[in-house]
């Protein structure tokens, strides 16, 4: 019987939570299978079985905060240990939830404790839900999808990236009123370095408003093709981090850092993208994005997104970022004040596009209009820096063709 310990989590990182048990204890395992997933405040990690055996103990329960070297549970090694049934080559791996759903329906599913959360909210019977995480495991996404199963029919708005939040459940007669839930590793970490942004810069921001016409037009042409000799489908925002890797290229103090009493010019760009996920908002960077072209960007975009939300980012995918871009206009958001992702001294806020009237060449126009925000340190930065950064990063998305000079 030999126990598991947490393993290493990366560079200056000593403690994570348990997030979920893939297996249970009685489940016999192969070597190199997930035995749990520790979730950090920057990545999830997966502790494998070193050998194949049988899990004999829990020591520690989801939502658990350990440290490296902590024990997690105990293994009885075992070379007669069988592994785990895996699907038939020809068998499409996506049959295998709905398989184990239909032949044990009676069977507690397995489920992430987020997941257990919000079917208990919906009403969702969790035994129904095909799970598409590993080994058929039940996801929170699994249960929002299930609960939107009987409005199938009803167009899906047409900016829905992120996962519809549950509805306020009615209380129940004699039912608590209010739940209490410890916050995750992750979650606590953002909340400090949110803190320490606000407390360790002198936050300010500026803002102008895009004209997104000509980017739209040129979009709009462009998708069929790029989608079809690329594979990327087009959106705004490669046009928007190629324009600022060259707003920052004229401005180099919005992509440098404080250091003591330094300033440390970078003359590279590794652009930040804010992406939202079931375990909270992540900023995995894109390295060298100055040296990338529009569709590479695109598709890097796209990569380390789906990582994102997969928790599949390493910690190289967190570390190094110079500059970011958040995008709260897929929420619907019109205008706000981003917060500066610490130890950088500035973010782009994208927003909304809404029709609005405009004056053009003296006439009013109405147009597809955006508000950007630069949320920048002022102890380094200075207003007319900012400033002009905007008005150049809106020179560029008004005119895209002039992206081709540079």
């Amino acid at each position: 019987m030999a126990s598991f310990t947490v393993p290493p989590l990366g560079e200056s990182i000593v403690e994570a939570t348990v997030s979920r048990w893939l297996k249970q204890v009685g489940d016999t395992v192969a070597a190199g299978e997930t035995l749990v997933e520790l979730e950090t405040d920057k990545i999830t990690v997966e502790v494998p079985a070193l050998a194949a055996g049988t899990l004999t103990a829990q020591l520690r329960s989801e939502g658990d905060v350990v440290n490296v070297g902590d024990a997690l549970g105990e293994l009885e090694a075992g070379a007669g240990a069988p592994a785990p049934s895996a699907p038939a080559p020809s068998a499409p791996a996506a049959t295998a939830p709905a398989a184990a759903a239909t032949t044990a329906p009676d069977a507690d599913p397995k489920a992430s404790p987020a997941a257990r959360r919000l079917a208990a909210e919906q009403g969702t019977n969790l035994a129904a839900v095909a799970g598409t995480g590993r080994g058929g495991v039940v996801s929170k996404a699994d249960v929002i999808e299930a609960g939107k199963a009987p409005a199938a029919a009803a167009p899906a708005p047409k900016t829905a990236p992120a996962p519809a939040a549950p509805a306020m459940a009615r209380p129940q007669a004699g039912g608590p009123r209010e739940t209490r839930e410890k916050m995750t590793t992750r979650r606590k970490r953002i909340a400090e370095n949110l803190l320490a942004s606000q407390h360790n810069t002198a936050h300010l921001t500026t803002f102008n408003e895009i004209d997104m016409t000509a980017v739209s037009a040129l979009r709009d042409r462009m998708r069929d093709r790029v989608e079809k000799q690329h594979g990327l489908r087009l959106s705004y925002m490669p046009f928007f981090a190629k324009a600022a890797c060259l707003a920052l290229e004229a401005y180099p103090t919005v992509n440098a850092q404080i250091d003591g009493e330094s300033v440390v010019y970078h003359h590279y760009v590794n652009m930040g993208i804010a992406v939202a996920s079931d375990a909270g908002l992540v900023v995995p960077n894109i390295k060298d994005t100055h040296a990338r072209s529009l569709i590479e960007i695109g598709h890097d975009i796209n990569a380390v997104a789906k990582k994102a939300r997969d928790g599949k980012l390493a910690m190289d995918d967190l570390t190094g970022g110079t500059f970011t871009i958040t995008n709260g206009g897929v929420f619907g958001s019109l205008i706000s004040t981003p917060i500066i992702n610490y130890p950088q001294v500035a973010i782009l806020g994208l927003h909304k596009i809404q029709d609005r009237p405009i004056a053009v060449d003296g006439q009013v126009a109405i147009r597809p209009m955006m508000y950007v925000a630069l949320s920048y340190d002022h102890r380094i930065i200075d207003g007319q820096q900012a400033v002009l950064f905007l008005v150049r990063l809106k020179e560029l998305m008004e005119d895209p063709a002039a992206m081709l000079l540079y």
